[in-house]
């Protein structure tokens, strides 16, 4: 895969957003293993913009690892300073999965609770769970179970 090309402007900015990172993956004396590029491409897909530490002395295996990297991993190359190696991959987008046996979730509800005459309502702000209701006096309680039919619990 061809690694992506950014402008200066793009590439600028991410160096900014780089600079207080740590680095997540460190390369060490075997190099730039398989293992090492899968946890490259997991840190790419967790984080976007990752900073890589390599252990070798030799500048241009560093440089041949960061062409490498940013080939394979379809990733773009952003800073190479020192031993330290700046790659960004934009984060593909996670499916929703709805799931049709999920149950209501919390909702917040604003109650009046009234006083005397002539003063203002207590405005009460309450959060009522999925398995609640609330009464007609501003109370939450459990919800009631669903009624069962006797005759569908005989047959199953």
């Amino acid at each position: 895969m061809p690694q992506i090309q950014l402008t200066p402007a793009e590439r600028r900015e991410h160096r900014a957003e780089a600079h207080h990172l740590d680095p997540v993956v460190l390369i060490g004396g075997d190099g730039l293993t398989a293992a090492v590029q899968k946890e490259v491409d997991a840190a790419l897909n967790a984080h976007g913009l990752i900073k890589v530490r390599v252990f070798n002395d030799d500048r241009a295996a560093r440089d041949q690892m960061y062409q490498q990297l940013c080939d394979a991993l379809n990733a773009a190359p952003i800073q190479h300073i020192g031993k330290l190696l700046v790659l960004w991959r934009p984060i593909p987008e996670k499916e929703k999965v709805h799931d049709e046996d999920r149950k209501p979730g919390p909702r917040d509800v604003k109650v009046l609770k009234f006083g005397r005459a002539g003063q203002k309502p207590e405005v009460k702000q309450l959060r009522v769970l999925g398995n609640q209701r609330l009464t007609a006096g501003g109370q939450i309680k459990r919800a009631k179970p669903k009624q069962k039919s006797v005759k569908k619990g005989r047959l199953g």
